[in-house]
């Protein structure tokens, strides 16, 4: 496993949000964590990135126990993440954002590069001297997952990369997220659009209330649509 965890439990406070989450992720597979909102699923990514501790429970990454390692250093092993709402630096342009953040974390013989980014996001050439507070909802987010994939990351995770887009935008990175699953990166998503993430996926855990109420492939999700309306609802 690239990375497992294993019975989470966090809370804010007093108010417990995850109730004995596990969850494993493949190198090379893309997976989803599904539910409605509220349900535990950006505490999830959260807890597994150190940026709120856990209170119970382990999480290992490449066969290492992170659960008390620092956000900074989680980061460093190779885990990225395309936050929600994006959370692009104002003053700094497009170049800037993936100059300041390249770094070949996964030790890939064709690591991915500012150029390579522009390939992927030609709109982000065009924009590349543009600041952050210049760009277009839909430009953000081609810009916050450019620069993670600078990071050369072993495990990708996108918090509602779609949410609020444009659908033309929004096919854009559904494209997006083809091609990477297409070269091999591991990725973890949350998203809304089943429709498209049963394309996608291999597999899929959904959360309902801080706990994991189902978890299978994109043909069984595909097949009992019964899941959806009853956890999803669609």
């Amino acid at each position: 496993m690239l990375l497992e965890v294993r019975e989470l439990e966090t809370a804010y406070g007093m108010s417990q949000v995850l109730f004995g989450v596990s969850l494993d992720i493949n190198p090379g597979e893309v997976s989803t964590l599904l539910g409605r909102n509220g349900m535990g699923k950006t505490t999830t990514v959260r807890s597994i990135l150190g940026l709120t501790k856990a209170a119970k429970g382990s999480v290992a990454f490449r066969g290492k126990r992170i659960e008390r390692e620092p956000p900074d250093r989680i980061a460093r092993m190779g885990i990225a993440l395309v936050p929600e709402g994006r959370q692009i630096f104002p003053n700094l342009s497009v170049r800037e954002h993936l100059v300041a953040f390249a770094e070949n974390r996964a030790g890939r013989p064709d690591p991915w590069t500012p150029e390579r980014v522009f390939e992927l996001f030609p709109r982000l050439e065009e924009r590349q001297h543009n600041q952050g507070n210049q760009l277009s909802g839909g430009e953000q987010q081609m810009l916050a997952i450019g620069r993670a994939l600078v990071t050369n990351p072993h495990l990708l995770i996108l918090d509602e990369a779609t949410e609020g887009l444009a659908p033309l935008v929004r096919e854009e990175i559904w494209r997006c997220l083809a091609r990477l699953r297409g070269g091999g990166q591991t990725i973890l998503v949350i998203d809304k659009y089943v429709e498209r993430l049963v394309q996608l996926a291999d597999r899929h855990t959904i959360i309902e209330r801080g706990r994991v109420a189902w978890r299978g492939t994109s043909a069984e999700l595909d097949a009992n649509r019964s899941l959806w309306h009853r956890y999803l609802g669609i």
